[in-house]
């Protein structure tokens, strides 16, 4: 399993790194990801900061990434991306993913990761060294900002099936965010898929670059069931999911926690060309269904744009039965 390789090659990576040196690293990463830091130059500095942040967020980070890339494959039937563009994708969480994705349809994908923090790619381009279909990957250095994107787009490639964007928006002044997710936007032949952390702040980030993709052309596949304005009221409720990292005994090294396990919480969106096939689902199940006697309450976001509470009780057998086993970000 993919999970297991990008295991190995995390313990593999940090192997050798002094403990002090990691435990400083993964503090100031807090710190950053807690908004105590500035965001004006590449977060991961050097080896230590990149090795840190792989063992402390990748494992994390690649399965959110996993969880959006899978609805956007369950949404859009056959189509399989030939060609890959990771942007600001640093040590290659969403790489990973999209090898995790669609690794059984894999036929030549060429990838190419574009960050501008070269420790975080000399780190992915090692990670990826031990599996056979990544090592083909592009680790490409370039500015996501002024001279970068801002400046005028992303370098070469100019275009790929899909282009990811995964916990970055957050790292970069608004006006390098804005011009970030319209390059992306730009480049995608087929799909873009934006990924931040499943936060009040995420969520607006993401609400914002759905705004943008539609205005591009591109319709939502998931996770919203429309492409209308999002019924939410910022302040008052967010769109996020969640789902289970298991730790491993590196990962709950770094991390200083016993619990095997960790829930990632994230906010996304994938959005698609016509050239895409497939369609959104009819309602999205946007958080946790409460199972009552004899009935389930499922919070819906539905086509139309609404979010209402959709009681289903014993009468409505079969559905009843789905609903008991329905989750928390599941179509319905």
């Amino acid at each position: 399993m993919i999970e297991q390789e990008l295991r190995g090659a995390l313990a593999a990576a940090l192997d050798g790194l002094p403990a002090r040196q990691a435990s400083g690293a993964v503090e100031r990463l807090i710190a950053h990801y807690r908004g105590e830091t500035p965001t004006g130059a590449p977060v991961l500095r050097d080896a230590a900061d990149a090795a840190a942040y792989a063992a402390y967020r990748m494992p994390a980070t690649f399965a959110a990434a996993s969880a959006a890339l899978a609805e956007l494959a369950e949404r859009a039937g056959d189509w399989t991306p030939g060609s890959h563009l990771d942007v600001g994708g640093g040590t290659g969480a969403a790489v990973w993913a999209a090898e995790r994705v669609w690794r059984a349809e894999r036929a030549a994908r060429t990838t190419v990761v574009l960050d501008w923090a070269e420790p975080a790619l000399a780190l992915g381009r090692e990670l990826a060294s031990g599996v056979a279909a990544l090592r083909g990957a592009e680790w490409r250095r370039g500015s996501l900002r002024g001279g970068g994107a801002a400046g005028g787009g992303l370098p070469e490639p100019a275009s790929a099936d899909l282009v990811t964007v995964s916990y970055v928006l957050g790292e970069l002044a608004e006006a390098d965010r804005h011009a970030v997710v319209d390059a992306a936007a730009r480049a995608a032949r087929g799909a873009v898929v934006l990924v931040e952390p499943g936060t009040p702040e995420g969520y607006l980030r993401i609400r914002a670059a759905r705004d943008a993709l539609l205005g591009a052309g591109l319709r939502v596949l998931a996770p919203c069931p429309h492409d209308g304005a999002c019924p939410l009221v910022p302040g008052q409720d967010w769109c996020h999911f969640a789902v289970r990292v298991a730790r491993s005994s590196l990962h709950r090294r770094v991390k200083g926690g016993e619990l095997p396990y960790e829930d990632e919480k994230f906010s996304y969106v994938a959005a698609v060309r016509e050239t895409v096939p497939g369609t959104p689902a009819g309602a999205r199940i946007v958080r946790r269904p409460q199972l009552r006697k004899g009935q389930v309450l499922l919070d819906l976001c539905e086509d139309g744009g609404a979010v209402h509470r959709r009681p289903v009780t014993k009468r409505a057998g079969a559905d009843y039965r789905a609903a008991r086993k329905a989750a928390w970000g599941d179509p319905w």
